[in-house]
């Protein structure tokens, strides 16, 4: 028989096995290698980072997920330990989707559950249009579905204005004005400062412009006056968007109507305190959701 202790210990030591991180290398079709954290065993998790940013703002979603689920936090490329290849071309969105795609065979699976913030948000809405055999269930943070945000932009001048940064990124000399420290700037915790800084440090900034030069009319752009209105296909598997009301750039009034877009359930939660990194803002009602809403659709 086992004692009260003897279970405790168990415990103890399958949760310690569990948050075990791997350091692994996935190779995209046109050679880029990109660097992954993958840790724990179960259904596939994959999750995409946004700007600027790198694989270690999962760090506290990670150990919520991976005594359940295998999960995967990509440093996407031109971020931290993966491949920095030159020229806008390289950022186009159909590389960026066949990057996650790849970290996923790497994995040994046909399909995965996405999470994905900011830019990683706009990546994994795409893959859910480009790659819907290859999708499990979709979690999004801050980024509205690309359709209702146009709308928004078109309609809304408040949004409109906001997002005028997205176009200042895509100028030539953008990321001279960038630098780590600047963005670490508002990271309160100095051992988590550290850590950002020396991954954007390893970084590429010109890389992290391209992604607005190469994707810019991809989910962050109104369609022009008189041009026929962007679609996409629908979104065939559940959905969570969850979102900060208090984000600055993305206006939480952009999610609306996102259910016509989504041919399975879709859940949508807005956190009144949250900002844009909705994910360190309300780290625990974050992770509480996303591990409840995964669990109720094993």
């Amino acid at each position: 028989a086992l004692l009260p202790g003897d279970i405790e210990s168990r415990s103890a030591a399958a949760q310690a096995e569990a948050v075990v991180i791997q350091d692994r290398y996935a190779a995209g079709p046109d050679g880029v290698r990109i660097h992954y954290l993958a840790s724990g065993s179960g259904p596939l998790v994959v999750m995409i980072h946004g700007f600027p940013d790198y694989s270690g703002t999962w760090a506290q979603l990670t150990p919520a997920l991976n005594d359940a689920y295998r999960t995967v936090a990509v440093d996407t490329r031109g971020y931290n330990f993966s491949d920095r290849p030159k020229g806008v071309e390289n950022y186009a969105m159909p590389k960026l989707v066949a990057d996650v795609a790849a970290v996923i065979k790497a994995e040994g699976r046909d399909k995965a559950i996405i999470i994905g913030h900011d830019f990683g948000a706009i990546i994994a809405w795409n893959f859910a249009f480009d790659r819907p055999e290859m999708l499990d269930k979709l979690v999004i943070l801050s980024v509205p579905h690309p359709t209702t945000f146009a709308n928004e932009l078109a309609t809304n001048p408040v949004q409109l204005r906001n997002s005028q940064y997205a176009v200042n990124f895509q100028k030539e000399g953008s990321e001279k004005n960038l630098t780590a420290e600047v963005f670490a700037g508002g990271i309160k915790d100095p051992a988590e400062k550290a850590r950002y800084v020396e991954a954007l440090k390893r970084s590429d900034f010109s890389a992290m412009m391209n992604y607005y030069r190469a994707n810019f009319p991809i989910g962050i752009n109104a369609p022009a006056p008189g041009a026929p209105p962007i679609t996409h296909p629908p979104v065939t598997v559940p959905v969570l968007v969850l979102h900060g009301v208090k984000d600055p750039y993305l206006l939480a009034s952009g999610h609306a109507g996102m259910w016509n877009y989504i041919t399975k359930d879709s859940t949508l939660v807005m956190i009144p305190d949250a900002n844009h990194n909705v994910h360190h803002d309300a780290p625990e009602l974050v992770n509480r959701t996303i591990r409840t809403w995964l669990d109720a659709r094993k």
